[in-house]
């Protein structure tokens, strides 16, 4: 029988970015920022990335040391070897990631923003599907997805706009109950 052991690492992380004209008249960037680690609430203040790099690298090699303690040599072997790779393809991956978010971060907001959106449509055909599975007839999600906040607003007007029609027509009942 084997058994999962499941650890989670959550950091958050802020950059800011200061543009300055140095003494030479050049204008120059600074990157700072800091890491939280959200789990143990350690935090700690970087300008360079190497620093951040090495926090989350110790806080992760600290939960995988954990996680390996009571496991046999040859197992605890195996273990490292495979975290090693992950984090080789993650090193080979990322900065072309942060690249991309930095030279146009609009293009990959919407990019995720998409993929999302891409992820709630497959939910909602699963979820759809074992509805109609469990109850024999088709129920379309759609109108339950997420909409724009131009649809929204649009929403919100029809139901005051039919509020305020109810409402009247009480005050008229009304009336003529006391009439």
């Amino acid at each position: 029988m084997s058994s999962k052991k499941e650890e989670t690492a959550s950091f958050v992380l802020r950059l800011s970015q200061k543009i300055f004209e140095a003494e030479t008249g050049e204008h120059q960037i600074e990157w700072r920022g800091n890491i939280r680690h959200v789990q143990s609430g350690e935090e700690v203040r970087f300008s360079n990335v190497e620093d951040a790099e090495s926090f989350v690298q110790k806080k992760l090699t600290s939960m995988t040391m954990k996680a390996v303690e009571d496991k046999p040599d040859e197992a605890q072997k195996g273990i490292l070897s495979k975290s090693f790779d992950f984090w080789k393809k993650v090193a080979t991956a990322t900065p072309k990631l942060v690249m991309d978010s930095i030279k146009d971060p609009k293009k990959q907001a919407e990019h995720l923003q998409d993929q999302i959106q891409e992820q709630i449509h497959q939910i909602s055909d699963a979820i759809g599907q074992k509805l109609e599975d469990t109850i024999g007839s088709k129920i379309e999600l759609d109108n339950i997805l997420p909409a724009s906040k131009a649809e929204i607003i649009d929403k919100l007007d029809q139901l005051t706009s039919r509020l305020e029609a109810i409402e009247s027509k009480l005050d008229k009942l009304k009336s003529t109950k006391k009439g």
